[in-house]
Protein backbone atom coordinates (compact mmCIF):
# COMPACT_ATOMS: atom_id res chain seq x y z
CA UNK A 1 0.00 0.00 0.00
CA UNK A 2 2.74 2.59 0.78
CA UNK A 3 4.90 1.50 -2.99
CA UNK A 4 5.62 4.98 -4.55
CA UNK A 5 5.61 7.03 -1.56
CA UNK A 6 8.84 8.19 -0.01
CA UNK A 7 9.77 6.86 3.41
CA UNK A 8 8.84 9.11 6.41
CA UNK A 9 12.26 9.35 7.33
CA UNK A 10 13.50 10.72 4.07
CA UNK A 11 10.93 13.34 3.80
CA UNK A 12 12.07 17.29 4.40
CA UNK A 13 10.59 18.21 7.55
CA UNK A 14 7.40 20.54 6.64
CA UNK A 15 6.71 24.14 8.01
CA UNK A 16 4.75 22.94 10.97
CA UNK A 17 7.17 20.28 11.72
CA UNK A 18 10.01 22.72 12.14
CA UNK A 19 8.32 24.50 14.57
CA UNK A 20 7.73 21.74 16.90
CA UNK A 21 11.69 21.84 16.51
CA UNK A 22 12.02 19.47 13.61
CA UNK A 23 14.47 20.97 10.33
CA UNK A 24 15.76 19.61 7.28
CA UNK A 25 18.95 17.80 7.46
CA UNK A 26 22.46 20.03 7.50
CA UNK A 27 20.25 23.09 8.50
CA UNK A 28 21.93 24.59 11.49
CA UNK A 29 21.71 28.17 13.19
CA UNK A 30 25.08 29.40 11.40
CA UNK A 31 27.16 31.59 13.28
CA UNK A 32 24.19 31.08 16.73
CA UNK A 33 25.35 27.50 16.73
CA UNK A 34 27.34 27.98 19.95
CA UNK A 35 24.54 29.60 21.79
CA UNK A 36 21.90 27.17 20.42
CA UNK A 37 24.28 23.77 20.81
CA UNK A 38 25.48 24.59 23.92
CA UNK A 39 25.51 21.06 25.56
CA UNK A 40 27.65 19.57 22.31
CA UNK A 41 29.86 22.76 22.91
CA UNK A 42 30.70 21.26 26.33
CA UNK A 43 30.61 18.04 25.12
CA UNK A 44 33.74 19.02 22.52
CA UNK A 45 35.54 21.66 25.30
CA UNK A 46 35.86 18.35 27.77
CA UNK A 47 37.17 16.22 24.74
CA UNK A 48 39.76 18.52 23.64
CA UNK A 49 40.84 18.66 27.63
CA UNK A 50 40.74 15.14 28.15
CA UNK A 51 42.74 14.65 24.40
CA UNK A 52 45.57 17.56 25.37
CA UNK A 53 46.55 15.92 28.89
CA UNK A 54 45.97 12.35 28.09
CA UNK A 55 49.35 10.63 29.36
CA UNK A 56 50.38 13.74 30.88
CA UNK A 57 51.48 13.77 34.54
CA UNK A 58 51.41 17.32 35.81
CA UNK A 59 48.23 18.18 33.77
CA UNK A 60 46.80 21.28 34.16
CA UNK A 61 50.00 22.84 36.10
CA UNK A 62 51.60 23.10 32.48
CA UNK A 63 49.05 25.90 32.43
CA UNK A 64 51.49 27.28 35.08
CA UNK A 65 55.15 25.90 34.15
CA UNK A 66 54.88 27.28 30.14
CA UNK A 67 54.06 30.83 30.69
CA UNK A 68 56.62 31.02 34.10
CA UNK A 69 59.53 30.08 31.97
CA UNK A 70 58.80 32.15 29.20
CA UNK A 71 58.00 35.39 31.35
CA UNK A 72 61.86 34.42 33.17
CA UNK A 73 63.73 34.22 29.72
CA UNK A 74 61.87 37.61 28.97
CA UNK A 75 62.92 38.96 31.79
CA UNK A 76 66.55 38.15 31.94
CA UNK A 77 67.37 38.80 28.87
CA UNK A 78 65.48 41.76 28.44
CA UNK A 79 64.89 43.16 31.97
CA UNK A 80 68.37 42.31 32.92
CA UNK A 81 70.66 42.04 30.20
CA UNK A 82 69.30 44.79 27.76
CA UNK A 83 68.47 46.76 31.44
CA UNK A 84 65.30 47.76 30.32
CA UNK A 85 63.59 46.96 34.04
CA UNK A 86 66.07 49.89 34.87
CA UNK A 87 63.71 52.64 33.07
CA UNK A 88 60.28 50.51 33.34
CA UNK A 89 58.86 50.63 37.32
CA UNK A 90 57.47 47.58 37.70
CA UNK A 91 58.75 46.26 34.76
CA UNK A 92 57.61 42.38 35.75
CA UNK A 93 54.06 42.93 35.79
CA UNK A 94 54.37 45.28 32.69
CA UNK A 95 56.02 41.95 31.01
CA UNK A 96 54.01 39.74 31.88
CA UNK A 97 50.69 41.40 31.43
CA UNK A 98 51.45 41.71 28.19
CA UNK A 99 52.53 37.70 28.01
CA UNK A 100 49.62 36.90 28.84
CA UNK A 101 47.48 38.15 25.75
CA UNK A 102 49.64 37.23 23.63
CA UNK A 103 49.38 33.57 24.82
CA UNK A 104 45.72 34.17 25.08
CA UNK A 105 45.71 35.54 21.12
CA UNK A 106 48.32 32.14 20.17
CA UNK A 107 46.17 29.71 21.49
CA UNK A 108 42.63 30.91 20.25
CA UNK A 109 44.53 31.61 16.69
CA UNK A 110 46.17 28.50 16.54
CA UNK A 111 43.96 25.44 18.20
CA UNK A 112 40.91 27.38 15.87
CA UNK A 113 43.08 27.48 12.62
CA UNK A 114 43.48 23.22 13.61
CA UNK A 115 39.45 22.87 14.61
CA UNK A 116 38.66 21.16 11.67
CA UNK A 117 41.63 19.48 10.24
CA UNK A 118 42.45 18.29 13.56
CA UNK A 119 38.18 17.08 14.30
CA UNK A 120 38.70 14.96 10.23
CA UNK A 121 36.33 12.29 11.67
CA UNK A 122 34.20 14.09 13.23
CA UNK A 123 33.69 16.49 10.37
CA UNK A 124 33.78 13.96 7.53
CA UNK A 125 31.52 11.02 9.19
CA UNK A 126 28.97 13.22 12.00
CA UNK A 127 27.19 15.88 11.50
CA UNK A 128 28.28 18.88 13.60
CA UNK A 129 27.55 22.43 13.64
CA UNK A 130 31.65 23.21 11.99
CA UNK A 131 31.58 26.28 14.27
CA UNK A 132 31.56 24.56 17.42
CA UNK A 133 35.24 23.26 16.44
CA UNK A 134 37.00 26.53 16.43
CA UNK A 135 34.51 27.99 19.55
CA UNK A 136 35.64 25.00 21.65
CA UNK A 137 39.04 26.25 20.76
CA UNK A 138 38.36 29.44 22.28
CA UNK A 139 36.80 28.01 25.21
CA UNK A 140 39.57 25.93 25.95
CA UNK A 141 42.36 28.31 25.93
CA UNK A 142 40.44 30.59 28.42
CA UNK A 143 40.81 27.64 30.64
CA UNK A 144 44.68 27.90 30.38
CA UNK A 145 44.37 31.00 30.73
CA UNK A 146 42.68 31.70 34.15
CA UNK A 147 45.92 30.47 35.96
CA UNK A 148 48.09 33.33 33.85
CA UNK A 149 45.30 35.71 35.18
CA UNK A 150 45.41 34.83 38.78
CA UNK A 151 49.62 34.51 38.74
CA UNK A 152 49.37 38.41 37.00
CA UNK A 153 46.89 39.53 39.44
CA UNK A 154 48.80 38.31 42.53
CA UNK A 155 52.54 39.65 41.07
CA UNK A 156 50.74 43.45 40.62
CA UNK A 157 48.70 43.32 43.80
CA UNK A 158 52.42 42.70 45.52
CA UNK A 159 53.88 45.52 43.33
CA UNK A 160 51.36 47.36 45.13
CA UNK A 161 48.76 47.66 42.55
CA UNK A 162 44.81 47.56 43.72
CA UNK A 163 41.70 47.08 41.92
CA UNK A 164 39.51 50.29 40.09
CA UNK A 165 36.69 50.67 37.83
CA UNK A 166 39.20 51.77 35.40
CA UNK A 167 41.09 48.74 36.02
CA UNK A 168 37.74 46.87 35.49
CA UNK A 169 36.40 48.48 32.28
CA UNK A 170 40.32 48.33 30.50
CA UNK A 171 40.54 44.56 31.38
CA UNK A 172 36.65 43.90 29.88
CA UNK A 173 37.29 46.01 27.08
CA UNK A 174 40.76 44.17 26.07
CA UNK A 175 39.51 40.48 26.58
CA UNK A 176 36.08 41.42 24.16
CA UNK A 177 38.38 43.15 21.59
CA UNK A 178 41.31 39.79 21.98
CA UNK A 179 38.72 37.44 21.64
CA UNK A 180 36.19 39.15 19.13
CA UNK A 181 39.29 39.89 16.63
CA UNK A 182 41.26 36.10 17.11
CA UNK A 183 37.83 34.10 17.09
CA UNK A 184 37.51 36.30 13.63
CA UNK A 185 41.02 35.79 12.32
CA UNK A 186 40.72 31.62 13.51
CA UNK A 187 37.23 31.08 11.72
CA UNK A 188 38.81 32.72 8.16
CA UNK A 189 42.02 30.34 8.88
CA UNK A 190 40.28 26.94 9.61
CA UNK A 191 38.62 27.63 6.63
CA UNK A 192 41.23 28.27 4.36
CA UNK A 193 43.29 25.27 6.47
CA UNK A 194 40.81 22.97 5.01
CA UNK A 195 41.71 23.20 1.92
CA UNK A 196 45.30 24.39 1.98
CA UNK A 197 47.16 22.51 5.13
CA UNK A 198 50.03 25.65 3.93
CA UNK A 199 47.90 27.81 6.26
CA UNK A 200 48.71 26.73 9.69
CA UNK A 201 52.25 27.14 9.34
CA UNK A 202 51.84 30.40 8.16
CA UNK A 203 49.71 31.18 11.45
CA UNK A 204 52.60 29.95 13.74
CA UNK A 205 54.82 32.83 12.13
CA UNK A 206 52.33 35.50 12.57
CA UNK A 207 51.84 34.33 16.32
CA UNK A 208 55.50 34.48 16.34
CA UNK A 209 55.90 37.69 14.81
CA UNK A 210 53.08 39.22 17.02
CA UNK A 211 54.80 38.92 19.96
CA UNK A 212 57.46 41.41 18.52
CA UNK A 213 54.96 43.75 16.83
CA UNK A 214 52.90 44.27 19.81
CA UNK A 215 54.41 46.49 23.00
CA UNK A 216 54.85 43.71 25.32
CA UNK A 217 58.71 43.70 25.48
CA UNK A 218 59.09 47.09 25.59
CA UNK A 219 56.85 50.55 25.76
CA UNK A 220 55.32 51.89 23.25
CA UNK A 221 57.21 55.52 23.88
CA UNK A 222 60.17 53.91 22.57
CA UNK A 223 58.09 53.01 19.12
CA UNK A 224 57.02 56.35 18.65
CA UNK A 225 60.98 57.70 19.09
CA UNK A 226 61.56 55.74 16.56
CA UNK A 227 59.34 55.32 13.92
CA UNK A 228 56.66 58.15 15.41
CA UNK A 229 55.20 60.76 12.55
CA UNK A 230 54.91 57.76 9.88
CA UNK A 231 52.58 55.76 8.05
CA UNK A 232 53.87 53.15 9.88
CA UNK A 233 53.68 54.24 13.51
CA UNK A 234 49.46 54.92 12.80
CA UNK A 235 49.14 51.43 11.58
CA UNK A 236 51.29 50.19 14.60
CA UNK A 237 48.75 51.56 16.92
CA UNK A 238 46.03 50.57 14.87
CA UNK A 239 47.33 47.35 15.53
CA UNK A 240 44.11 45.51 17.55
CA UNK A 241 47.01 43.39 19.83
CA UNK A 242 48.86 46.53 20.52
CA UNK A 243 45.81 48.05 21.61
CA UNK A 244 44.72 45.22 23.75
CA UNK A 245 48.40 45.16 25.44
CA UNK A 246 48.14 48.86 26.45
CA UNK A 247 44.34 48.40 27.85
CA UNK A 248 46.09 45.36 29.65
CA UNK A 249 48.39 47.62 31.26
CA UNK A 250 45.80 50.33 31.85
CA UNK A 251 44.46 47.78 33.94
CA UNK A 252 46.89 46.05 35.95
CA UNK A 253 50.21 48.22 35.25
CA UNK A 254 50.29 52.34 34.98
CA UNK A 255 48.50 53.18 37.70
CA UNK A 256 50.30 51.12 40.11
CA UNK A 257 52.03 53.42 43.11
CA UNK A 258 55.60 53.24 41.44
CA UNK A 259 54.08 54.29 38.00
CA UNK A 260 52.27 57.10 39.02
CA UNK A 261 55.59 58.43 40.46
CA UNK A 262 57.59 57.56 38.07
CA UNK A 263 55.37 59.00 35.26
CA UNK A 264 55.02 62.49 37.18
CA UNK A 265 59.10 62.77 36.38
CA UNK A 266 59.18 60.69 32.68
CA UNK A 267 55.99 61.26 30.90
CA UNK A 268 57.17 59.39 28.09
CA UNK A 269 56.10 56.09 30.61
CA UNK A 270 52.64 56.28 29.78
CA UNK A 271 52.71 58.19 26.54
CA UNK A 272 51.38 58.38 24.11
CA UNK A 273 47.61 59.84 24.42
CA UNK A 274 45.05 58.97 27.22
CA UNK A 275 44.63 55.65 28.91
CA UNK A 276 42.01 54.06 26.71
CA UNK A 277 43.47 55.36 23.59
CA UNK A 278 42.40 53.93 20.42
CA UNK A 279 40.30 50.91 22.00
CA UNK A 280 37.20 52.38 19.76
CA UNK A 281 39.39 51.35 16.91
CA UNK A 282 40.38 48.39 17.91
CA UNK A 283 36.66 47.17 18.54
CA UNK A 284 35.48 48.24 14.99
CA UNK A 285 38.39 46.14 13.54
CA UNK A 286 37.77 43.30 15.98
CA UNK A 287 33.87 43.42 14.60
CA UNK A 288 34.81 43.77 10.82
CA UNK A 289 37.31 40.65 10.90
CA UNK A 290 34.55 38.67 12.98
CA UNK A 291 32.31 38.88 10.47
CA UNK A 292 34.60 38.65 7.56
CA UNK A 293 35.91 35.27 9.17
CA UNK A 294 32.29 34.31 9.74
CA UNK A 295 31.19 34.96 6.59
CA UNK A 296 34.14 32.93 4.90
CA UNK A 297 33.66 30.10 7.00
CA UNK A 298 30.04 30.00 7.03
CA UNK A 299 30.43 29.44 2.94
CA UNK A 300 33.12 27.01 3.13
CA UNK A 301 31.59 24.70 5.64
CA UNK A 302 29.79 23.00 3.27
CA UNK A 303 32.71 21.60 1.36
CA UNK A 304 34.80 20.61 4.99
CA UNK A 305 34.00 16.91 4.67
CA UNK A 306 35.05 16.51 1.01
CA UNK A 307 38.78 18.47 1.83
CA UNK A 308 39.56 16.53 4.58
Amino acid sequence: MNEGRTPRAAQVPTRAEQAEGWRAPGEDAGWLNPIYERFLLRLLVRKELRVRYRGSALGMVWSYVKPAVQFMVFYIALGIFLQLSKNTPAYAVYLFSGIVVINLFGEVFGNATRSITGNAPLVAKIYLPSQLFPWASMFVALVHFVPQLLVLVVGALLFGWLPSLTAVVAFVLGMVILLVFTMGLGMLTAALNAAFRDVENFVDLVVMVATWLSPVLYRVSMVEEAIGGTIWWWLYQLNPLTIVVELFHVAFWRYGPGVVEAAAVDPSLTAPGEPFGLWWAGLLIAIGTFVIGTIVFERSKCRFAQEL
